[in-house]
């Protein structure tokens, strides 16, 4: 199916959660912000999230130093 990752189209398999989908992008849960739909995503509903077809989604990864 295919949605959209930080304004640009992306393909990813049918019945993909948003966890799996930071997982395959070695994307760490706990240094994330994602907005799924204008909606800011609860960390703890990451694995419940199912993604669709059409989605937008929003992936800030925050990143330490001086």
């Amino acid at each position: 199916m295919e949605l959209s990752i930080n304004g640009e189209a992306a393909h990813v398999p049918v019945g993909l959660t948003l966890l799996e989908l930071l997982e395959q992008r070695n994307l760490k849960e706990q240094e994330v912000v994602v907005e799924r739909n204008f909606i800011l995503v609860p960390k703890d509903a990451f694995a419940a999230t199912l993604l669709e077809p059409g989605d937008s989604l929003e992936i800030l990864h925050f990143v330490g130093g001086g």
